[in-house]
């Protein structure tokens, strides 16, 4: 019996130990990200890991390479191997709320940055940029740009993801408005430059004349300005971007593109980092979507602005 009750004491004081370990060891936090494919969140994600060590915390990059498959993966790697908290950028709307419910289920804060889940309650809380409201302006712009009339493609974004329609949505809210713009091709490019470049060709042998090209990021508009210079054509044909990409950003200052809209994501990276110390303190309550501000950059005050950000 004393050698039984002597084991109990001597489990009772090695699992005290190991948690009394685990209390003190550093919190680590988990960056996924949709791709790093794209600079834009190549930008994000190395942000993010910065403001994490600046407050104190170990972090570790993981790229989904836009495969809600592979997200899932990160997500199990995060769980199983004691991650405190994830900052995520989603990969789908719909398809990402399962990752999302599984670390809330396992007990770990989820933070979105730039990108959406469908989901009220699966993230702690999501930082977003408010694309819609952008578009509105970038549209606006777009209309007078081209004087009210012309013919026009837009390129949009992956399907699956929010920020596509919420930026599609915002710009026909305007262009809609005037008859005299007629847009001949919408298609996806799915973010991506060399894709942008290949349906921008495809979509100049079908319709040759146009006037202007909206596109749902800054890299399918350094891709369809691409096609457009291999058309000769990029001397009379306006395109824009949203980002705030450093290419787009010099393209700009170049005369390239005509416009884009700047994202802030050091805010939003920093944001979510700092949510994440605030809830490993003890905060419990936060907004379940923050808007972050977007501004149109032209080339009128491309002098304000640096790639990703403000002067």
């Amino acid at each position: 019996m004393k050698k039984l009750i002597l084991a109990l004491v001597l489990f009772a004081s090695l699992t005290s130990c190991k948690k009394s370990d685990k209390a003190e060891e550093p919190k680590k936090i988990a960056i996924v990200v949709s791709t790093l494919n794209n600079p834009w969140f190549v930008f994000l994600a190395e942000t993010a890991a910065k403001k994490a060590k600046e407050l104190g915390y170990e972090s570790k990059i993981f790229d989904s390479q836009n495969n809600t498959a592979l997200e899932s993966d990160h997500f199990e790697n995060a769980i199983s191997s004691g991650y405190d908290a994830i900052l995520f950028n989603p990969t789908d709307a719909a398809g990402s709320v399962a990752n999302a419910t599984k670390a809330k289920a396992a007990g770990i804060p989820v933070f979105c940055m730039d990108r959406e889940i469908n989901s009220t309650d699966a993230a702690t809380s999501q930082i977003l940029s408010d694309s819609y409201s952008a578009c509105v302006q970038l549209g606006k712009l777009f209309v007078d740009t081209l004087g009210k009339k012309g013919n026009y493609v837009e390129l949009l974004g992956i399907v699956s993801d929010n920020n596509t329609w919420n930026r599609s949505k915002g710009f026909h809210s305007s262009v809609d408005n005037y008859p005299g713009l007629k847009m001949v091709a919408q298609q996806s490019a799915d973010f991506d430059r060399n894709k942008a470049m290949e349906v921008m060709e495809s979509i100049l042998q079908a319709h040759p004349d146009i006037d202007g090209v909206f596109c749902g990021n800054d890299a399918m508009a350094m891709g369809a300005y691409q096609a457009l210079v291999a058309a000769n054509k990029a001397d009379k044909v306006k395109v824009f971007g949203f980002d705030g990409a450093e290419d787009a950003i010099n393209s700009i200052k170049e005369g390239k593109l005509t416009a884009t809209a700047m994202q802030f994501p050091k805010i939003i990276a920093e944001t979510a980092a700092t949510y994440a110390d605030e809830y490993f303190k003890g905060k419990k309550d936060f907004p379940k979507k923050l808007p972050i501000a977007v501004e149109v950059v032209t080339k009128e005050n491309i002098d304000k602005y640096i790639a990703y950000g403000k002067k």
